[in-house]
């Protein structure tokens, strides 16, 4: 304990002044506005909260201290304002700082691939500038229009040193292509920094303190309600502030809860959703109807975010949860664009060999971050009824139009050949990109119900969009647009498990994901296959299995998560301790299980041949044609294919979490 009050102290400035004016309200709600002659008083609650993980072969990954208030307040004529405050510190970027602070990453080596085997190459010591000039001589190009190529022998500004290699962390390399990825915070090493749409570009202090930021992101909620009475007992209730909305009925994955975006960075996709979701500025307004001859209920809501765009936090790299490796992905392609990095594999130069090719600045990589700007129509709208029937079924139906919270890479953005300094317009299938946001068109439904004769209830939950992007090396531009079917279907049921406990029920939740996506493209290349990396059909199986103990004093429980197409599966148990009213403590771990490595494996486009005919791999039927040959690792599009689980499944923790109530 003495060593955890060193840590936690110096920080309680930071975090108190987030939650400064609720829990001031404790000491002297007397004193706070009344709101109107019959307001309420003012009802505060304050929490603490220690998360502590320990990671496989990384040490500690997070030592989180959270304080929380959240506070209700009813006014003057119906009116009532709620709110919710939270700051939070996490020391493991100090505590940890070789791993994921000041001093992460080192020097790296990347790999040729030869016919005697796997050579390792140091970073900046690939086929650079001088090498390929002669190479290309050696195809006939003119010895003046060669040495123009913009490819290096050095990286003056891009020193070996704090980095990873792109991927290491989840799985080896082993003959596919990798690079170099800086992972210190932002104000330590600015190579590859972008705002991403809120992450990206963070400095220490706001990757130690996350809420802090010019968003006011310590504010989870802050609004204002009330109910007006209509005519025929209808009612108007309307939110205005900043807040979450719930659509969805699920756990884990979201199909129709898309309305606030989604901050992975904070534990990956176990946590809460009530405690990810990112708050927006949002306005609701809900047309309560209530019953008919054929209803026990009805409602219509309409909801406009008009926030400012923000994108899902992916996690910056070099923090301890990058959902996908893919904030490490952005980020290593945005320092090939800006410095120009080795990159392990990639020069066909004979057969069974492949070199580590230095790439000069603006040759390939991620360019420009196209984050949507305010504006009327970059606002998101949605629409939802719901109702229940006299049978007691309860449904909605739901229309939403907003901007992907997820990013495209629109590829071949480059205008110059890096090798003779041809200028034209953009080159098909080059792997340059461009990140956008487009807009997404969703309509769904979710669904409710009993099934008395085996005591579950049952959910459902679907959803098409028309508009969402991925990527696909069958195109010129390695993107394509589709149209996707999401679903879900979960089973709850209380049951008397003897051995778990003879007085109390266990709660057994499972829950079935599935998507589709529409024309989806898959073919075999010359050289493997070729098309779009996510799967055309996935599915995800998810079981919760619940007791309680002692009067409910003690719960504990087992999630299980399973990818069956990325063969990747999570376990996760755990054990609360309600020691008091006020207190509790959990116990639990984390942990992944893969046997699908050799299923994600996908086209990374180095055969993809944008400078015909210098880049043709060599003995290739068609040298003069850019098209994708199918020449596979698992760098870049593997992630797609090994899902949120496969992608982590070296990433297993055991945690203690304390919280305490005030």
């Amino acid at each position: 304990m003495r060593e955890t009050k060193m840590h936690f102290m110096p920080t309680l400035k930071t975090i108190t002044f987030a939650v400064g004016m609720a829990v001031g309200s404790m000491a002297g709600a007397s004193e706070l506005p009344a709101m109107g002659e019959d307001a309420s008083p003012w009802n505060v609650d304050v929490t603490y909260e220690n998360h502590t993980a320990r990671r496989e072969s990384a040490g500690l990954a997070k030592f989180r201290n959270t304080l929380q208030a959240e506070f209700d307040k009813k006014g003057g004529d119906g009116w009532g304002v709620h709110g919710i405050l939270r700051g939070s510190w996490d020391g493991v970027y100090r505590m940890n700082s070789s791993e994921y602070g000041k001093k992460a990453g080192g020097a790296i080596d990347l790999q040729s691939t030869t016919p005697a085997g796997l050579m390792a190459v140091p970073y900046g010591s690939g086929l650079g500038h001088t090498a390929i000039s002669g190479a290309l001589q050696a195809k006939g190009m003119p010895a003046a229009v060669a040495a123009n190529n913009t490819f290096v022998d050095a990286y003056p500004n891009s020193p070996n040193s704090g980095m990873r290699v792109l991927g290491d962390r989840w799985h080896k390399i082993d003959g596919g292509v990798g690079f170099g990825v800086p992972v210190r915070p932002c104000d330590v090493d600015r190579r590859g920094c972008r705002d991403f749409g809120g992450y990206g570009d963070q400095r220490l202090s706001e990757l130690e303190s996350p809420e802090f930021n010019d968003r006011l992101d310590f504010i989870r909620e802050l609004y204002a309600k009330k109910t007006f009475n209509l005519a025929s007992g209808k009612d108007l209730f309307i939110k205005v502030g900043k807040q979450q909305v719930v659509w969805g009925r699920t756990d884990l994955f979201r199909v129709l809860d898309v309305i606030n975006p989604v901050d992975y960075s904070r534990n990956n996709i176990y946590d809460e959703l009530s405690d990810i979701r990112i708050p927006m500025w949002i306005a609701q307004a809900e047309y309560r109807m209530g019953a008919s001859e054929t209803m026990q209920d009805r409602n219509f809501q309409i909801v406009w975010n008009f926030d400012k765009f923000r994108a899902n936090n992916l996690g910056q790299c070099g923090s301890p949860n990058s959902i996908l490796d893919a904030g490490c992905f952005f980020r290593g392609m945005a320092n090939l664009w800006d410095n120009g990095g080795t990159v392990a594999n990639f020069a066909n130069v004979a057969p069974g060999t492949l070199l580590a090719t230095n790439f000069g600045p603006g040759q390939i990589g991620l360019n420009k971050v196209h984050l949507p700007e305010w504006s009327f129509a970059n606002t998101q709208l949605g629409m939802k009824y719901e109702g229940v029937t006299q049978d007691g079924l309860s449904f909605s139906l739901n229309a939403l139009t907003y901007r992907s919270q997820l990013p495209s890479l629109h590829g071949g953005q480059r205008a110059t050949n890096s090798f003779t300094g041809e200028s034209r317009g953009a080159w098909p299938y080059l792997i340059s990109f461009d990140m956008h946001f487009p807009r997404v068109n969703l309509i769904g439904g979710s669904m409710d119900f009993q099934l008395p004769g085996v005591g579950a209830a049952v959910r459902l939950e679907g959803a098409f969009t028309d508009g969402e992007e991925f990527a696909n090396t069958a195109k010129p531009e390695l993107y394509s647009k589709n149209r996707v079917f999401r679903s879900v279907i979960g089973v709850d049921r209380p049951t008397f498990i003897p051995f778990i406990s003879e007085t109390s029920a266990t709660l057994i939740s499972g829950q079935l994901f599935y998507q589709h996506i529409f024309d989806h493209e898959w073919e075999r290349g010359a050289l493997g296959p070729v098309g779009m990396p996510d799967w055309k059909d996935s599915y995800i199986g998810t079981l919760l299995i619940k007791g309680f103990l002692k009067n409910g004093q003690v719960s504990p429980q087992v999630i299980f998560a399973h990818d069956f197409k990325a063969r990747a599966t999570t376990v996760a148990p755990q054990v609360e301790w309600n020691i008091g009213n006020d207190l509790k403590l959990t116990f639990g771990a984390n942990y992944k299980l893969a046997n699908g490595r050799d299923r994600w494996n996908f086209d990374d486009c180095r055969a993809c041949n944008p400078f015909a005919p210098f880049t043709a791999p060599d003995g290739d039927a068609d040298p003069l044609s850019s098209y994708s040959r199918g020449l596979a690792g698992m760098e870049p599009l593997g992630r797609f294919r090994a899902g949120p689980i496969g992608a982590a499944f070296k990433e297993n923790d055991v945690f203690i979490k304390l919280n305490y109530k005030f």
